[in-house]
């Protein structure tokens, strides 16, 4: 892959989804991508440059920004901030689980699901009660392979690191089979909706988020790009909602987009109302 190449892809990458691909980053971008020349029986990265830039090669970008993904993820990461929401907002949880109002939370660059789903593993360890309130947790990313793999909610011994036994036993069952797999419990996933969302597009939500999940995903985009996406954020969520990054993240100047800092990595949301995302 020439440079001239590279600098074509990395300025596709970072219009379609918002990825910052450095020139150091050619390796690996050249090693991620083999596999789709030999889908689609290319010889050259030239060729495929053609291809993804044209008019006919809209729909190969979903999968040229799949392969440049990087899905990680692990169930209960950075675990504080399942703590800080049921501190802050379990009350209002259980006051609207008993007048069966709408509770609504997103995980957004939900990766593999582990992160969905620990969410209401969380919250159903916390307060069983809500087993039968209008709750769900939708998770998206811009990936269809990870969706489709979080819909069907299997998960390896080693996946599951970090999750109790008390809730291997209680939200999984064992895979027929495969000793080695356990599958999420129908009861979970149904709490749990999976759809491929890229955050630089419209966001079709008709609700506020009670709380949004968005960690170790911005780490990826500049600057720019990340400035774009907090107000969107913001009017996304509910009057007092709040709004979680990963660790190595940081929102400057949060109360310029209606957040107010409540611990680590951690925003809540001071607007007055939710406005329709586009």
């Amino acid at each position: 892959m020439d440079d001239q190449v590279f600098e074509a892809l990395a300025a596709l990458a970072h219009r379609e989804s918002g990825i910052k691909l450095a020139r150091e980053k050619k390796l690996m971008v050249q090693s991620r991508l083999r596999h789709r020349l030999r889908a689609l029986n290319l010889d050259a990265f030239s060729d495929y440059s053609d291809h993804v830039l044209s008019d006919h090669g809209a729909n190969e970008r979903r999968f040229m920004i799949s392969a440049l993904t990087t899905n990680v993820s692990h169930f209960f990461r950075e675990a504080q901030h399942f703590d800080l929401m049921s501190d802050r907002l379990m009350p209002e949880f259980k006051r609207r689980a008993a007048q069966g109002e709408r509770i609504r939370i997103w995980s957004a660059g939900c990766s593999n699901g582990q992160e969905a789903y620990s969410i209401a593993m969380h919250l159903l360890s916390q307060e069983p009660t809500l087993a039968t309130a209008d709750l769900r947790i939708l998770g998206t990313d811009i990936d269809p392979r990870v969706i489709e793999f979080a819909r069907v909610g299997q998960y390896s011994s080693a996946q599951l690191k970090g999750v109790s036994p008390e809730n291997i036993e209680q939200f999984t069952s064992a895979n027929e089979g495969d000793e080695n797999l356990r599958t999420i419990n129908e009861n979970l996933k149904a709490m749990v909706s999976f759809q491929e969302l890229n955050l630089l597009s419209d966001w079709p939500m008709r609700f506020p988020f009670d709380a949004i999940f968005c960690r170790n995903v911005v780490i990826y985009f500049d600057q720019p790009t990340q400035e774009r996406l907090w107000p969107r954020f913001s009017r996304a969520l509910a009057r007092d909602g709040l709004f979680f990054l990963g660790h190595s993240e940081r929102i400057l100047a949060p109360s310029k987009f209606d957040l107010k800092s409540v611990g680590p990595t951690a925003y809540l949301n001071r607007a007055h109302s939710f406005k329709t995302q586009q």
